[in-house]
């Protein structure tokens, strides 16, 4: 009697959330609002001195990298600084990235910083700051990846906006992922159709094959709108 109790309340349920999936979405239930959906991590270099650090939030995204004379000290106090700033940069109407953007201090040079900030309303579009010698890369749905910040240092925060529709993909790397892999390589990995974590999977593959010298950070993020 228990087992058969048991095999119809399954089947009532079953009913109920193929109907739920199917109909209209209740009212009273909020719908998932725009968001990065996002994984990341950084492979550890083979001289075992940590340099990378980042941030993964729903609507900002960083990575700071005390590569070189920097150091990981740095590059987490640049992170931070990012963090504690963010509900002043936050929504379309917040303030220039450019503020975020790491300083050479007393006999200390600056650390690298990619910074991603996504903007929602009826035109979604992702605000970015880049300093240093990593990357931001753009890779429409269906398109072919196109890196939006210069390779190379500047002398001052490269900063700029990029739309975005459903589907479209982001990735922020540290300089060691590009130093290991190549721009060629890397584009091809960014759109092979695996889902952020199985492209992430991928990546530290082919990392492990190379085993970069200094850390290799990779950040990837869908925009999802449901």
């Amino acid at each position: 009697m228990t087992f058969i109790s048991i095999s119809i309340l399954i089947s009532c349920l079953s009913v109920m959330a193929v109907r739920g999936r199917r109909g209209p979405w209740p009212p009273d239930i909020p719908v998932a609002r725009p968001r990065l959906s996002a994984t990341g991590g950084t492979y550890a270099g083979s001289r075992g001195r940590p340099s990378d650090v980042y941030v993964i939030q729903e609507r900002l995204i960083a990575v700071a990298d005390g590569g070189g004379r920097a150091g990981h000290g740095a590059a987490a106090r640049a992170l931070g600084a990012v963090v504690a700033a963010w509900p002043q940069v936050a929504g379309a109407g917040g303030e220039d990235l450019g503020g975020c953007a790491p300083a050479a201090g007393d006999g200390e040079p600056a650390p690298g910083l990619d910074l991603i900030v996504l903007d929602t309303g009826e035109s979604p579009r992702l605000r970015y700051a880049h300093v240093g010698g990593g990357g931001i890369w753009h890779c429409p749905k269906g398109g072919r990846p196109r890196r939006v910040t210069a390779a190379g240092q500047a002398a001052g925060p490269e900063l700029g906006s990029v739309p975005l529709r459903q589907g479209d993909r982001v990735v922020v790397v540290s300089d060691g992922v590009g130093d290991a892999l190549g721009e060629e390589r890397m584009t091809e990995l960014f759109t092979d159709g695996r889902s952020p974590a199985a492209c992430l999977d991928r990546l530290y593959d082919e990392l492990s094959v190379v085993e970069p010298e200094g850390d290799a950070t990779v950040l990837i993020a869908d925009f999802v709108t449901a």
